[in-house]
């Protein structure tokens, strides 16, 4: 598929910031005063952000609303509802945690369940499609929970974000291979996709536009192979292998946590554009793209 700027951004960026809001909500740094101010800020700006990026990618913004009232069948409004949630219940939390005043802090076992939830839901708004065989798999959540791991870790400043980049590494090497076999290993062909496979072998005879159109310009992409190579290496040297190596290496300072978040945010863009960019969706077998 096509990627689109906005799209990359609103899961990258919304990522990073649920998962400091999780990691600051569970406890694991518990900044006070005006660093509070700065960490709390920090993901909430990072979660709002890149909510506020996907609107762009919407036909009519003006009618974003709506996707709350799907909630029942919608992984969408699922996923804008456990956002509101989550930005809601870890309020009071930040406050105290900036002002001093002590409040109950199981407001943010609360927040950082409904900040896991609302990375899942956004996940499942890919894997949940068959007609792109790449995401329809269970390594997708896996994927984006693992950068919310990774990128929440990272900017609370706690340690556990060595293992956490070896781990989503190593995921990443997975869905790699595994996602460039889902095609084939699920079985799409244009005889299945035509219902014609049960009379013959079908072939393209014509293509079914003579000029571009909205399938050809958002739904088939296709990515060089030696690209694909090369932004592969990026995306787990940068996401995983440099940001372990950084925290391991150099002293546990706010500087060394602000390397390796800015080098993993680096292969957290290149790994989510090729997420988009590889994303086979089924009517390019129309096209004679298979």
């Amino acid at each position: 598929m096509n990627p689109a700027p906005s799209v990359i951004i609103f899961t990258v960026f919304s990522g990073m910031g649920f998962g400091c809001l999780a990691f600051l909500g569970l406890g694991a740094a518990v900044p006070a005063g005006w660093a509070a101010f700065l960490f709390w800020g920090l993901g909430y700006g990072l979660a709002v952000g890149g909510l506020l990026a996907s609107a762009f990618h919407l036909g009519n913004p003006n009618r974003a609303l709506r996707a709350f009232s799907q909630w029942r069948s919608s992984w969408l409004s699922r996923e804008a509802w456990g956002a509101v949630a989550a930005l809601v219940v870890l309020a009071p939390l930040a406050l105290s945690d900036w002002l001093g005043l002590g409040w109950w802090r199981g407001f943010g076992v609360l927040g950082a369940a409904l900040s896991v939830a609302t990375v899942f839901a956004t996940s499942m708004i890919y894997a949940q499609l068959k007609t792109i065989p790449r995401w329809n798999h269970w390594i997708t959540p896996l994927l984006f929970l693992g950068f919310m791991a990774v990128g929440g870790a990272i900017l609370a400043g706690n340690v556990v974000a060595v293992p956490l980049c070896l781990g989503l590494g190593v995921a990443l090497v997975l869905a790699f291979r595994m996602g460039d076999g889902r095609f084939e290993e699920v079985g799409q062909t244009i005889g299945k996709a035509t219902g014609l496979d049960r009379i013959g072998e079908v072939s393209v005879f014509e293509l079914p536009h003579t000029g571009q159109n909205y399938l050809l310009r958002e739904m088939i992409y296709v990515v060089a192979r030696r690209h694909v190579a090369r932004l592969r290496l990026i995306s787990v040297g940068c996401a995983a292998v440099g940001p372990a190596v950084l925290l391991a290496v150099l002293p546990a300072h706010p500087l060394s946590f602000a390397a390796a978040a800015g080098v993993h945010l680096v292969g957290a863009l290149a790994a989510r554009w090729l997420f988009f960019a590889q994303a086979e969706h089924v009517v390019g077998l129309y096209y004679g793209k298979r």
